[in-house]
């Protein structure tokens, strides 16, 4: 079985069943979904009845189960994003969630209920952009990983050789995936962030690829997840490689960022700032063990920057890392603490280049992978940088911009696309593609975990810090504290359901969704602006003595004040916590 799947495709609905046509040139298969039984057969063109509705669709994305039964998911529009090694790669842009009931009459009004939210929960995770995917390449894998495998894993379909740490509709795909015949219809589909540029330097011209692969494993939401699980998956895991293609060499740089792989947590609780706490009882070192057990496996030596500050609430984190890497003893992991905050201070952010200065013979002899232009492997990586702060994801991908700059420095300059003694950053023309890619991606990859664009970005931009730099990240900062606190339960359980974290029992007695929230929270929005807007109204609206006025707003100002500290006091009870999944299995 060729590793390619299905590029065009064609559904056709009836009443009783959906009908996937292959309409590329020789393909005869078509993808028969029983809307009764839910049995999953291959026919062929001629057995489509006519009377079918049909429609294009670009791929399957998989189906689920939810109170009203099972649903089908595809792909209704996309937008090329480029040309990889002649490969093209998409991102999906629309979807459609079918469902295979012709009727919603067996549903009671709870049931109902219940099933809208479930869906809108599912359009909510497919709503978030960064969902890619190709027909003919396994973008699951980096160029490494797919030079060092068999004629046997080049046979197979892409959905068995992909890496499944990065198919993020692995769970939607299970049925197909049992059944090996229709594997050329089940479509693997990366979340992350993928860019393409043709560039050129000197005359000579190059392609130049940035690929972020979120894990799905340990997925979620910037405070509900953090850390590892009794897997050692740890929270926010993103593997980012940067591609060099010249002449037909192809060049590879891989990193990686991840949560501290020990089991904390940091529950909103309406402070600015939750203080991280350290659990207790687990037993730390054997999910950190089983986190870098698997990442030397995969990547080689270990190579640990921890950006995280020295001081004040972070500091038990960066001690706790510190010990656990000298508690294992490992010669494949090296640690490096770099205080970015206090390093950084009164936006001396040309102070990085201590960590580059200090990590500089570290990274040659990690290199990098290349491939020359007769396919002969000429250098391999023999490990990566591990980047990680608190939320590995603005601090992070500023470093590891500067690292990945310093490598593409490096193999440019081997593959004579730069002479010797030029310097990357003096070419301004690339240089501004490069720096919009990776703050790009630092957006992405924070609107993906933290529900935000990325702080930062200014720098990575422009290479410099600016005031309206600052004013955007407290803009943003803003909105991540609204969305941390108000609706990042809802988009931690719209996860666990895309993700198969949480099953939909219809047969339940009774459903989590059933539970109202706390009378609290609901009431936390009057209580704020009746008291604020009272304040406010008491200062513009003068009365008939300048005293009576005070008097006024001294009641309201300290009524929205007290209201203020009760919250702080007992925030927890305000917030939009998840409920479809244990507070346990998130921890």
């Amino acid at each position: 079985m060729a590793a390619t799947t299905y590029e065009r495709l064609k559904l056709h609905i009836t009443p009783e069943k959906f009908y996937v046509e292959a309409c590329d040139d020789g393909a005869d298969d078509v993808l028969t979904i029983d809307r009764v039984s839910t049995e999953v057969t291959l026919a062929a063109k001629k057995d489509v009845p006519p009377s079918a509705v049909t429609r294009p669709i670009f791929g399957i994305l998989g189906t689920i189960h939810l109170v009203a039964g099972n649903y089908l998911i595809v792909i209704t529009k996309k937008t090329k994003i480029g040309e990889f090694f002649n490969h093209v790669i998409w991102r999906a842009t629309d979807f459609d969630v079918l469902s295979y009931k012709k009727t919603m009459l067996h549903l009671t009004d709870i049931q109902l209920q219940d099933n809208k939210t479930f869906l809108s929960m599912l359009n909510h995770v497919l709503s978030v952009d960064g969902f890619y995917f190709s027909t003919t390449y396994d973008l699951t894998h980096t160029l490494q990983r797919l030079s060092n495998t068999s004629p046997e894993f080049q046979e197979m379909s892409l959905l068995e050789r992909a890496d499944q740490r990065f198919v993020w509709n692995g769970h939607l795909l299970r049925e197909l995936s049992a059944q090996p015949e229709v594997h050329r219809f089940a479509l693997p589909v990366l979340h992350g962030f993928i860019t393409m540029h043709s560039c050129s330097i000197n005359g000579k011209y190059f392609n130049w690829i940035l690929i972020s692969r979120r894990s799905c494993f340990r997925a979620g939401v910037r405070y509900y997840v953090r850390g590892i699980d009794s897997e050692g998956h740890a929270a926010n895991f993103v593997e980012t490689e940067q591609i060099v293609h010249y002449n037909g060499s192809r060049a590879s740089f891989v990193q990686t960022r991840g949560s501290i792989p020990v089991f904390w947590s940091q529950r909103p609780n309406l402070k600015y700032k939750p203080r991280p706490q350290i659990n207790k009882v687990a037993n730390h070192m054997d999910g950190f063990q089983r986190h870098f057990d698997s990442q030397v496996i995969i990547y080689g030596k270990q190579v640990i920057i921890n950006l995280v500050n020295q001081k004040g609430s972070e500091k038990p984190l960066e001690q706790t890392f510190a010990t656990m890497v000298s508690s294992l003893g490992s010669g494949m992991i090296r640690y490096i603490a770099f205080d970015f905050h206090k390093e950084c201070k009164n936006m001396r952010w040309d102070r990085l280049s201590i960590l580059l200065d200090q990590v500089a013979e570290i990274q040659d002899e990690l290199s990098y992978f290349l491939v020359d232009s007769a396919g002969k492997v000429v250098a391999n990586q023999e490990g990566v940088f591990r980047s990680n702060c608190m939320d590995c994801l603005d601090r992070t991908n500023v470093i590891q911009s500067l690292l990945a700059r310093r490598s593409l420095q490096a193999q440019l300059q081997r593959l004579g696309v730069l002479h010797v003694g030029q310097k990357l950053e003096e070419q301004d023309e690339f240089e501004k593609i490069y720096k919009n890619a990776w703050a790009d991606n630092a957006n992405a990859c924070a609107k993906q975990y933290a529900g935000t664009g990325a702080l930062k970005t200014d720098f990575t931009r422009t290479g410099k810090r600016t005031q309206l730099g600052l004013i955007m990240d407290g803009w943003n900062s803003l909105k991540r504290y609204y969305k941390n606190n108000f609706s990042d339960g809802f988009r931690q359980d719209s996860i666990d359901l895309f993700l198969g974290n949480y099953s939909v029992d219809e047969l339940e007695s009774h459903s989590p969704l059933s539970v109202p929230k706390d009378w609290k929270f609901l009431a936390l929005p009057i209580i704020m602006v009746v008291a604020f807007s009272m304040c406010i109204i008491c200062l513009l609206m003068a009365g008939d003595t300048w005293t009576e006025t005070l008097a006024y707003v001294l009641f309201w100002g300290v009524a929205s004040i007290g209201t203020f500290f009760i919250i702080l006091y007992n925030g927890k009870d305000f917030v939009d916590a998840p409920r479809l999944v244990q507070k346990e299995k998130i921890d």
